[in-house]
């Protein structure tokens, strides 16, 4: 074996480490990583002290457990700032929001599921799913939605296999060739509708974020309850949506985006 491939073995066993402290969700003890760890015991113990010498895990003497490591919030907000267009985007999604007087969110598509990177929340806010920062779906999402409409074929293809066609509501779309069928519309309507496929009682229009070759970087929403309006009612904020949508695009339009 190549110092190459003994090195790149070792970070991805750390990464490994690191990704199991995550899932748990809470400081976790040895005892409960080893029993989910395929390392022997002296292999973990190792993998996990370089990881606290390097800052990315932080280990409580007193409680004997493991977190996640204050170095991974300064690359969690390095990456954020580096690969999100949530920076460029903020002045417009805030003055949507005041237009609308509705949540506005701004998302993009990570591995084929939406991943939200940005939230202004109404004046009288609405209880929801979505936070930045938070992974949802993208078959019953009206920014997932407006975001696979602007997808090259092959890559639509690539993530509709990620989609898991869950129904989370009566008004999900469950299978492909539905979600196929309303994908044309988008394309042809320009903006995306989620209603309460994801969550009951909210509704949202969403529109993609596209640059001037049509490749989708991103989409806004605004969303609200269908307590306070209808899908017909959201049609109001059609203009400004796209308005918005445009000028982000714009803005980013020269950006060099990760591949």
């Amino acid at each position: 074996m190549t110092k190459r491939a003994t090195a790149d073995g070792t970070v991805g066993k750390a990464l490994e480490v690191l990704d199991k402290v995550a899932e748990v969700g809470r400081p976790v003890r040895f005892s409960e990583l080893l029993a989910g760890s395929s390392h022997p015991k002296a292999t973990l113990y190792r993998l996990l002290q370089t990881l606290v010498s390097q800052g990315m895990l932080a280990y409580d003497d007193q409680q004997q457990t493991y977190s996640l490591g204050i170095r991974l919030v300064r690359l969690a907000h390095a990456a954020w700032r580096q690969s999100s267009i949530a920076p460029i985007a903020r002045p417009f999604v805030s003055a949507l929001a005041d237009v609308a007087g509705e949540t506005v969110h701004l998302a993009q598509l990570d591995s084929g599921q939406v991943l939200y990177v940005d939230k202004r929340n109404a004046a009288d806010p609405i209880d929801m799913f979505s936070q930045a920062g938070k992974v949802g779906p993208a078959y019953c999402t009206g920014v997932g939605k407006a975001m696979m409409a602007f997808q090259d074929p092959g890559e639509l293809d690539h993530i509709l296999k990620k989609q898991s066609f869950y129904r989370y509501t009566p008004a999900t779309l469950v299978t492909e060739a539905a979600l196929k069928a309303e994908l044309e519309d988008i394309r042809n309507e320009g903006v995306a509708y989620d209603r309460e496929e994801h969550e009951p009682g909210i509704i949202c229009i969403a529109a993609p974020i596209l640059t001037s070759k049509g490749r989708a970087i991103g989409a806004l929403s605004v969303t609200t309850s269908t307590r306070r309006k209808s899908l017909e009612d959201l049609e109001e904020v059609r203009p400004a949506l796209q308005e918005a949508a445009s000028k982000i695009a714009a803005s980013v339009e020269d950006w060099q985006f990760p591949a």
